[in-house]
């Protein structure tokens, strides 16, 4: 690429030089040595006028891709600050979940502590009673007055014993509902842990692409700076031959006594072309989806509305990307906001296959394909929303949203 640029650009510092320097030519003699000439330098001018066409597109492509460019790093910053956001609540959320564990450690460390006090204060009434002998245990009994007396006596000393379980199992029962919640508490700990690791991990990323975005955007720009000296350098040339054409019809206008035969020539040098407009009904003759040629029909609404950086309204602007979100938003289709992440959206095709409907990505880059391989894109600002041929550039994906 940079030696056909090299060639073209030497080429044309040469035939500007000629064309500045040289004396016009000898006073042609006849009719047919300045038709002759003049179909030389015309031929020279097509040349020349092409180059520029050339030129023109190469340098309408490259601004197209800084837009994409300075959208795409707008649209990365704002998902880079979104994730700066999420990681600090990730972060808040888990001190506010360490403090709920310390909490629980605590309530389980007290419950601890009371089930131990019930259960040494338990062992120390039986071990009492037990070692007092019998004699004051069977003396608690024997002393009864009446058989009612010892009956009632011995349901007391089963009540104490009751009431000692109960307390115990109820302590235990505590302790171990404390310890499921500190566990339940430890692995909600553990899944937002796991989520800040995949958000930083996700914003390491998306930082590491804007950089290389940074590079491949100062590129460019580096690149377009050449486009407006070329571009000038063609029209000194194309002007000059101009110039000559011009001189060489005026002299034949005077040998030759046909006025017809000028003005067809002024007719030619002065006929401009159209192109027609999109004809919709390649929509609906391609092979596809109802929704999907629905989808299509309703992005070519807006061909003709502004290219706006970082912008998702079909109306006043929008960017590449941001005409894709807003399109399949209105059909009801949450899709990612930037031409990078659209690249994963949907289920992949072959471009052979790419029906209405179908996302087109290129690099830095997003289209809508419309069938009879033709894009409707939001493709730069100084050409807004339009119809292209989906080749225009090399494709890197083809994402079918709907079938």
């Amino acid at each position: 690429m940079i030696r056909k640029k090299m060639r073209r650009l030497l080429a044309l510092m040469v035939l500007v030089g000629t064309v500045s320097s040289c004396v016009f030519y000898a006073q042609a003699d006849t009719i047919s040595d300045l038709k002759k000439k003049q179909q030389e330098d015309q031929a020279k001018l097509n040349e020349v006028t092409e180059q520029i066409d050339s030129l023109q597109d190469e340098q309408d492509l490259l601004e197209e891709e800084i837009s994409d460019l300075d959208a795409e790093l707008i649209n990365m910053m704002t998902s880079i600050d979104v994730l700066e956001g999420q990681i600090e609540e990730s972060k808040e959320s888990i001190r506010v979940k360490q403090g709920e564990i310390e909490d629980a450690q605590a309530a389980y460390d007290e419950a601890l502590r009371v089930e131990e006090e019930q259960y040494e204060a338990m062992k120390k009434r039986i071990c009492f009673m037990y070692e007092q002998g019998d004699m004051d245990y069977m003396g608690l009994l024997l002393a009864s007055k009446d058989l009612s007396d010892l009956l009632n006596k011995a349901d007391y000393i089963e009540e104490v014993y009751a009431y000692d379980r109960q307390q115990l199992i109820a302590y235990q029962q505590q302790k171990e509902l404390i310890a499921q919640l500190k566990a339940t508490l430890e692995d909600e700990e553990a899944q937002l842990e796991e989520q800040k690791q995949e958000l930083e991990q996700e914003m390491a990323s998306l930082e590491d692409q804007k950089g290389q975005l940074d590079i491949l955007l100062a590129n460019k720009k580096a690149r377009s700076k050449n486009f407006d000296v070329e571009i000038a350098q063609a029209k000194q040339q194309a002007a000059a031959y101009s110039a000559r054409i011009k001189e060489e019809a005026a002299k034949i206008k005077k040998l030759e006594a046909e006025a017809e035969a000028a003005r067809r020539r002024q007719n030619a040098a002065s006929q401009t072309y159209t192109v027609s407009a999109f004809d919709t009904s390649v929509i609906n003759n391609a092979p596809g989806s109802e929704l999907g040629k629905k989808i299509a029909m309703y992005g070519c609404q807006y061909i003709g509305n502004p290219y706006v950086l970082g912008g998702t309204s079909l109306t006043n602007g929008a960017d590449c990307s941001g005409f894709i979100y807003r399109i399949y938003s209105d059909f009801g289709y949450s899709l990612p906001r930037t031409s990078y992440q659209l690249r994963s959206a949907g289920t992949g095709v072959d471009y052979a296959s790419a029906q209405p409907g179908d996302v087109i990505c290129y690099e830095g880059h997003v289209a809508l394909y419309v069938g009879g391989g033709y894009i409707v894109h939001a493709s730069s600002v100084k050409t807004g929303i339009k119809i292209s041929k989906a080749q225009y550039r090399p494709i890197l994906a083809v994402r079918r949203i709907v079938n």
